[in-house]
């Protein structure tokens, strides 16, 4: 498990690959010279690795340490040669925990990974008592491949240009076309919706003012479906945590107090 040093924009992080039962996930840790802080787990969504977490991990690791996953067969993991499941996903991000030993992070999820995220939540609601989910996926009506991808096209008009080619080589070159095809059929299949009002963890649900993948009405929804949930807006499109890092930062803080 050893970390390499790396660094982006000036701001060093330590990437380390893990392994659990035989299914690999990377790892990159901001450390932060905060002593007592929160400590942050970011999970991605579908596609993409943790790479657009990048900005508003720099943000964040102001105030705690912060880690970012990737999932098995996105980024920098690699394909588990199996069509990993969200509770497949949101095991390993739950052993990853436990041998991390993190007290309480707060976890965060964006997309897909507010599936995953609030997936783990349910499944072990001691890890956590605080959750933030960022464009929770996917809005009931919609759960079409091709309606996914209509929005999606319409998003990529509204992304800034450096997001547009990191979500792009990922979803292409990382990722790849074909394991993206078979994580598409458990990402439609899961209904989040289902599972909000077992969730017990503090939930904060964000979204961009301009998301044309996340209908407000939907975030606002899955927000009241908590136990103990709110709901905020952040000006731009899907990507938030790019288009807004600061302010997107700003209220994952004050939800972890």
């Amino acid at each position: 498990m050893a970390e390499r040093e790396r660094k982006r924009r000036g701001v060093s992080y330590f990437e380390s690959a893990q392994t659990f039962d035989g299914v690999a996930i990377c790892v990159k840790r901001y450390p932060t010279e905060i002593v007592g802080g929160p400590v942050f787990v970011l999970v991605h969504g579908i596609g993409v690795s943790s790479r657009y977490f990048h900005p508003v991990s720099a943000e964040l690791a102001k105030h705690g340490e912060v880690y970012l996953i990737d999932l098995p067969g996105y980024g920098a993991a690699p394909d588990p040669k199996t069509n990993a499941s969200i509770s497949d996903h949101a095991g390993v991000v739950g052993a990853f925990l436990e041998r991390a030993q993190l007290d309480k992070p707060v976890l965060v999820g964006h997309s897909m990974g507010t599936q995953v995220v609030s997936q783990l939540a349910v499944d072990h609601p001691d890890v956590t008592d605080r959750v933030v989910l960022i464009a929770p996926t996917i809005y009931p009506p919609e759960r079409k491949l091709w309606r996914q991808a209509l929005h999606l096209g319409h998003d990529i008009l509204l992304e800034r240009p450096w997001v547009n080619a990191i979500v792009f080589t990922d979803y292409m070159f990382r990722c790849g076309v074909p394991y993206f095809l078979r994580q598409s059929k458990p990402l439609l299949a899961d209904r989040i919706e289902d599972r909000m009002p077992r969730v017990r963890a503090k939930t904060l649900v964000m979204r961009g003012d301009r998301d044309p993948i996340v209908p407000r009405a939907w975030a606002q929804r899955v927000a009241d479906l908590a136990v103990d949930g709110r709901y905020a807006e952040v000006e731009g499109p899907h990507i938030i945590m790019w288009s807004d890092a600061k302010r997107a930062a700003e209220l994952i803080v004050e939800h972890s107090r």
